[in-house]
């Protein structure tokens, strides 16, 4: 832990939350991840153990809990829920541009697509969602959506594909993230969605995007006013 020898609520703080990794394991916590291999699934750059040290401190601080086999965040960890989210709003308004090559992790974005599925719209039945991102030589997943649970396989776990995906990984990073929208993307050649017309339709409402798509919908709308009014100012 890294002090800063000010007595200030704000570098306490950041003493507590300053490690890296610590803000993004509180995030994960907060969105739902809970056990120790689901965490390390979401931050694959993350060590085994440094994530093992990150959440013993995290405990000892008394943000986090050990309980009924997996990380809670205790009442202090919800309290940060406003700064967490807070700091995707500023991201997505102030820092949030196209995505660097170093960012995109297929494994990872199909794990965190995994966890925001409903199944729902597939009216109780199993759905077999086949993604394939055609620029990667490993670039096939597959979703096995059950009415109560859905699983990420990285190999063809033998059942009929129902739905098959395909699109490049910046494209479906971007759709998960909200920065460009699916239903325009499937509209313009971005994203190749093939199946049965009623499982294709149903798809749109079983992805559930990103925890901070919201922020990020909401960023893109005033830099679109500016980008109008920039355009009609040249125009006049």
């Amino acid at each position: 832990m890294s002090r800063y020898g000010q007595y200030c609520p704000i570098t306490r703080a950041l003493e507590v939350l300053g490690d890296r990794w610590s803000l993004l394991i509180i995030r994960d916590l907060l969105v739902g991840a809970h056990r120790f291999n689901d965490l390390a699934r979401g931050l694959p750059r993350l060590s085994r153990g440094l994530l093992s040290k990150r959440l013993d401190q995290l405990q000892r601080d008394g943000l986090v809990e050990h309980r009924d086999g997996g990380y809670h965040a205790t009442e202090a960890g919800e309290q940060l829920r406003p700064l967490v989210f807070g700091l995707a709003e500023w991201g997505a308004r102030w820092a949030f541009g196209e995505p660097r090559p170093d960012e995109l992790d297929p494994a990872v974005l199909m794990w965190w697509i995994r966890g925001g599925i409903d199944p729902a719209p597939f009216e109780r039945r199993r759905v077999v969602i086949h993604v394939r991102f055609p620029e990667l030589r490993r670039g096939r997943y597959w979703l096995v959506v059950e009415p109560a649970d859905v699983s990420l396989c990285f190999t063809d776990p033998g059942y009929d594909v129902d739905i098959t995906v395909e699109t490049p990984l910046p494209v479906l990073y971007q759709v998960w993230e909200a920065r460009i929208e699916f239903l325009p993307a499937l509209r313009d050649g971005l994203i190749r969605v093939t199946g049965p017309h009623d499982l294709v339709r149903a798809l749109p409402r079983a992805l559930q995007l990103s925890p901070v798509a919201p922020y990020v919908r909401r960023a893109r709308v005033p830099a679109a006013q500016g980008a109008a009014a920039t355009g009609g100012a040249a125009l006049a």
